[in-house]
């Protein structure tokens, strides 16, 4: 493995002044685009969740144990992940906003039509198509990030890309045992998220666009000052490429961020997988104790990861080099995230677990920030593929977590061994983040 990376020319992390046609103040549609994109993922990670809200009820119904709710639970995964590099290349090459559109819809057409599954084969199966469908949203909206973003706004665009995971499971927690209450059926809560889905993706392809001259809301003055900010990058561009995308795995920081957004989405994956069931089967909690709980502590994850991004770029547009903010903002979140959940297993009262759980993911989705290294290490034409990749890692943890976690409660009947997992899982994301990765130089690929 070789770090022959290209250096950068260093831009100074300043505010870029763009001299303006006339009086008019740049729009905003950038950030508009990105809210959309946080209502996306929000959207996408209620769909995901509501499987493991609904499992009690579910287990009880199809009449099954630990380990085949693990399996239920991890097969989201395998497709997700099988199509994290294809999703990202499809990005490439026909724009973000047809991919985004068309993955919303199909995915909410999955979630509606497993209300409909008589038992746990088939309601795997939709959970795979649902996993497919899910793949290309995330790859396409770090794309969108490299596209609409400049460089002391990418940190801002990342965590609203990825802040809708923690946003999502909060309100997935919360609506989907809503409905559940209020209809007394875990398949009517699935149809009413499916449908809302569908419309969501019409709204999507109504308003996102690839390019910001597309876009009628976008004024002279932001198009201009995106565009000056996309030049200053393209100084710090390497002078050649390779055109082999394979040739991204000859070097250190394409392996530290495939493992690293494994290690992370071990943890988070892990929470969001079996947290329900955790505070259900050892802490005696109902449906609607439960829901309140898992709201709390994945809001906890949202508030902390909207912090992380303005923490992120105040401290850039500062003058701190990018190396310098990402490698001290990873370091903090994974030691607190690690030592937090450790002490889960050691303590038994409820609400301090409650407490503990919102620490760990308050300080684990500041490594929402991971979206922007696709855009630091890859040119523009290799933002996908890169994002792809490293989604694939984290969706490597997604397909193995919920079944070891499953087989360890099974085998041990406690989630102990489970908790030492998610902390050791903690630990290497700090290796992977503070030592693997070279903030300040792009791949030549």
């Amino acid at each position: 493995m070789t770090t022959g990376d290209i250096p950068l020319k260093n831009p100074p992390a300043v505010a870029i002044d763009v001299p303006l046609a006339d009086s008019a103040a740049p729009t905003k549609v950038r950030w508009k685009i990105f809210l959309m994109m946080l209502f996306l993922i929000s959207i996408n990670y209620i769909d995901r969740a509501s499987l493991s809200v609904a499992m009690p009820l579910i287990a009880k119904e199809f009449d099954i144990g630990p380990a085949t709710q693990g399996l239920l639970l991890s097969s989201f995964f395998w497709t997700y992940a099988f199509m994290q590099i294809p999703g990202g290349m499809l990005a490439d090459r026909y724009g973000p906003r047809a991919v985004i559109a068309g993955a919303t819809v199909g995915w909410g057409i999955f979630q509606a039509i497993a209300a409909a599954c008589t038992g746990w084969v088939s309601l795997l199966v939709t959970r795979l198509g649902l996993g497919a469908a899910e793949a290309p949203i995330y790859p396409a909206g770090g794309k969108l990030n490299g596209i609409w973003m400049t460089q002391n706004e990418r940190g801002r665009g990342a965590t609203l890309l990825d802040g809708g995971a923690p946003l999502g499971a909060a309100l997935g927690a919360i609506l989907i045992s809503g409905l559940i209450a209020t209809f007394g059926s875990w398949r009517m809560s699935f149809v009413v998220a499916g449908v809302g889905t569908v419309i969501a993706g019409w709204f999507a392809w109504r308003y996102i666009r690839n390019h910001p001259r597309e876009h009628d809301d976008v004024n002279e003055a932001e198009a201009r000052y995106i565009e000056a900010a996309h030049a200053q990058d393209a100084l710090a561009a390497p002078a050649s490429a390779s055109g082999r995308v394979l040739d991204f795995f000859r070097y250190r920081s394409t392996w530290g961020m495939f493992f690293g957004w494994m290690c992370f989405n071990a943890l988070f994956y892990g929470l969001l997988t079996w947290m329900p069931n955790y505070l259900s089967k050892v802490h005696g909690f109902d449906i609607k104790q439960m829901g309140g709980a898992v709201f709390i502590m994945f809001f906890s994850g949202f508030v902390g990861e909207m912090i992380g991004g303005w923490i992120a770029d105040k401290w850039k547009a500062a003058g701190a080099s990018q190396a310098k903010v990402l490698r001290t903002l990873f370091g903090i979140a994974s030691v607190i995230a690690t030592v937090a959940i450790y002490s889960v297993a050691k303590i038994k009262d409820p609400v301090s677990v409650v407490v503990l759980l919102s620490v760990t993911l308050f300080f684990l989705r500041w490594c929402g920030l991971f979206w922007c290294i696709p855009s630091i290490l890859g040119t523009k034409d290799r933002v996908g593929f890169l994002g792809g990749t490293m989604n694939l890692g984290g969706n490597c943890a997604g397909i193995g977590v919920p079944i070891l976690v499953g087989v360890i409660v099974e085998t041990t009947g406690s989630y102990d061994m489970a908790m030492m997992l998610f902390a050791a899982a903690g630990a290497g994301l700090f290796v992977c983040s503070t030592l693997l990765i070279d903030y300040s130089r792009k791949l030549p690929v």
